[in-house]
């Protein structure tokens, strides 16, 4: 779709699809798809909600069935197992249909009043309209945690990465289509969205607390991401690398120089006997340790995707749209043996 074409009329409606990944999101699931439709009709769109059941361990499976069968415009992805939160947008990205799509967590803390703002920028002409989380309604330290975080990212990244801005956003088809080529499986999303550019504007917003239950992120799932992100994103741990073995060496070369110098002019206050080397000598694997901790997490990214594990596994599609339908057909009927081998083996797990 060209809609920043002011000259092109069109017709029908635009569609827009909502990517909506739950986790223990049960209770939520009614609420989202009711201030859904109230925002699609306030603006006057054609929509698609697509829900990925990531294995919730809740009834999400049964209210989401009620749904699609309420709703053909509903369709539910059921994943075989607990991927996560990125393969689980994945996973809706893929089959979306809608001329733009909005990507939201299940657990309402993305409030979808806010795709009207979102719409009337993507209407301006921006192919990417992302949340930004002025505040949240968090403890504290969760708080200061996060705004380290995104600043430590900005700082060390290789790409402008907006401030405070999750996976709550409207992208254009020309985005996500772009976004969908990419062949990596081990994604964050927010930071593929600005690495693939495209003209981007941020809508700040309060995010809230978590209508249901208890967040489904700890401390060391939230370290996890930010390795995650840092080490997918930057360089700067190898930098690192160089600049701290220069300041090793650069140091060792001094201290070579002083320690003569004390031997020679003041022989009874220069260093010396076994706790010095001691010293050393855990000082030097200290380092040597911490090193190879970087590399390694590198090395882990670069296993992850050579072995070209699709990034989820779907077991069933309610209400699937006419394209998956036909792929599916063709996998089950063996129509295309070539076409449909390629397809039983794409990294995307349809």
């Amino acid at each position: 779709m060209n809609h920043c074409d002011p000259n092109r009329a069109r017709t029908t409606p635009d569609k827009l699809t909502a990517v909506v990944a739950c986790y223990k999101d049960g209770p939520a699931i009614p609420i989202m798809y009711d201030r859904l439709i109230g925002v699609f009709n306030k603006i006057g769109v054609d929509y698609e909600i697509i829900y990925v059941n990531d294995c919730s361990p809740d009834n999400a499976r049964e209210v989401l069935a009620q749904l699609a069968a309420r709703d053909e415009n509903v369709v539910v992805i059921n994943h075989a197992r607990n991927f996560g939160s990125q393969s689980a947008f994945t996973s809706g990205m893929m089959i979306a249909t809608g001329d733009a799509v909005v990507l939201l967590d299940g657990d309402l803390q993305d409030p979808p009043e806010l795709i009207e703002d979102f719409y009337g920028k993507w209407k301006e002409g921006y192919h990417v309209v992302y949340g930004v989380r002025r505040r949240r309604q968090a403890t504290q330290f969760l708080q200061v945690a996060y705004k380290l975080f995104y600043r430590v990212f900005k700082a060390a990244s290789y790409v402008q990465i907006p401030l405070d801005a999750g996976d709550f956003s409207m992208m254009d088809r020309r985005v996500v289509n772009a976004i969908n080529a990419l062949p990596e499986n081990n994604r964050f999303l927010r930071g593929l969205r600005a690495w693939v550019g495209f003209k981007q504007i941020g809508v700040p917003y309060v995010r809230p607390e978590r209508m249901f239950g208890t967040t489904t992120n700890s401390l060391l799932k939230n370290l996890g991401w930010a390795r995650k992100a840092i080490f997918s994103f930057s360089y700067v741990p190898l930098d690192f690398i160089t600049w701290l073995a220069g300041l090793v060496v650069g140091g060792a070369a001094i201290a070579i120089v002083v320690l003569i110098v004390l031997r020679l002019m003041l022989p009874g206050i220069a260093p010396s006997g076994f706790t010095t080397l001691i010293i050393l000598i855990f000082f030097i694997g200290g380092i040597q340790l911490l090193c190879l901790s970087i590399i390694g997490s590198y090395l882990m990214h670069i296993y992850d995707e050579v072995k070209r594990r699709p990034p989820y596994i779907v077991e069933e599609i309610l209400n699937a749209p006419k394209s998956v339908q036909a792929t599916v057909a063709a996998i089950d009927q063996d129509l295309e043996p070539s076409e449909s081998q390629q397809t039983k083996t794409s990294p995307r797990g349809y």
